[in-house]
């Protein structure tokens, strides 16, 4: 049903084991452990312009946040409005809800995916989703894009004396499947590699969520539904890990340390590039205030008194009157005609000045 997944997984898994078993040796645990580790960072490197599009959105949902409780709080008894008015406020700032979220719905059939295939080199088990096939049928089945003598290398290789396939709680009857292909393992070998790689991938986890806790701004904090999620993320998922650990293969545990391996590396390098970006915006607001700002020494203008200076003299104009049309046209005023304005120079105002000049 899911064989769209199935084989793009096994086939870059199988793409990598080749890489690596040219020099190592392709029943070289390590050629295999590293065939799985490479999976999961050619993987993320697919999800990572999703994964830096859900980082944005984050980040805009927590600056608009403020804007978010106003509509909630003024809608709050019309639940059809205030759907429109976020829908609105989404389209107005670009942004989409659901790429908060993609990277991690993406990652789920990525894992389911390969957890199948990484279960389905040793299909001697009865239980859930397994085939009960004898050692033998086994490992002359192909699985997926892997020949059977794929599934025989996998089934010889080895980490610490440990299968790749195997778990801690793993039924005694499975492990005589690996009796022709490197010998009955021990429960002891399989434990000392899986009890390490359990306390790593709950440790970086809980490292990953709290480097993503720290970044949410004091709004967000004190959401109740971000505070849910907080505390799930920095505690209830780390411990899963530890309990849910030893049901799991030895591979997909693997697989768990390398993805909280990325995540922290491309956590750092996404949010220390979205800060040079906000430090570049600040420092360019800065250049255009210093732009606008007045030199040193000179005395700064004050705009507010030229538009009212020139406000005062349209007024005063408009109160004199209007010039003459033959004034406007440029030509000399009719012998006899009054000065523009209607005002009448003092006749006085020459005696006075002959008699200062005596």
């Amino acid at each position: 049903m899911l064989d769209f997944i199935y084989y793009p997984v096994s086939a870059i898994l199988w793409f990598w084991h080749r890489v690596f078993g040219f020099a190592l040796g392709k029943d070289n645990g390590f050629a295999w452990a590293l065939a799985v580790v490479f999976l999961v960072f050619t993987l993320r490197l697919v999800l990572y312009k999703p994964f830096v599009k859900q980082v944005r959105t984050t980040k805009q949902m927590q600056e608009l946040q403020p804007q978010i409780k106003e509509l909630q709080k003024k809608y709050k008894n019309d639940r059809q409005q205030m759907t429109i008015e976020m829908q609105k406020l989404q389209k107005d700032h670009g942004f989409n809800p659901l790429m908060g979220c993609l990277p991690v719905l993406l990652q789920v059939p990525v894992f389911l995916g390969l957890f199948h295939v990484l279960r389905s080199f040793n299909r001697t088990g009865h239980g859930f989703g397994q085939l009960g096939m004898s050692p033998y049928d086994n490992a002359h089945t192909a699985n997926y894009i892997f020949s059977p003598d794929d599934v025989q290398s996998f089934l010889r290789a080895r980490i610490f004396g440990a299968p790749l396939s195997s778990f801690i709680t793993e039924p005694n009857s499975v492990l005589q499947s690996f009796a022709d292909y490197g010998g009955i393992p021990d429960k002891l070998n399989i434990a000392l590699v899986s009890i390490p790689l359990m306390v790593i991938a709950g440790l970086a986890t809980h490292f990953n969520a709290r480097a993503s806790v720290a970044r949410q701004t004091p709004e967000a904090l004190e959401n109740p539904q971000a505070k849910l999620m907080n505390n799930l993320a920095l505690w209830v998922f780390p411990l899963g890990v530890l309990v849910g650990g030893p049901f799991l293969m030895i591979a997909i545990l693997l697989y768990w340390v390398s993805n909280n391996i990325w995540t922290y590396g491309q956590q750092h390098l996404v949010f220390g590039h979205m800060a040079k970006e906000e430090e570049a915006k600040k420092a360019a607001a800065l250049e255009r205030r210093a732009a606008n700002a007045p030199k040193p020494g000179a005395k700064p203008v004050d705009t507010r008194k030229k538009q009212d200076a020139a406000k005062t003299d349209a007024d005063s104009d408009a109160v004199d009157g209007e010039t003459p049309k033959a004034a406007q046209n440029g030509s000399k005023p009719a012998a006899g005609a009054k000065p523009a304005g209607g005002k009448k120079r003092s006749g006085n105002r020459g005696r006075a000045n002959q008699k200062r000049r005596r």
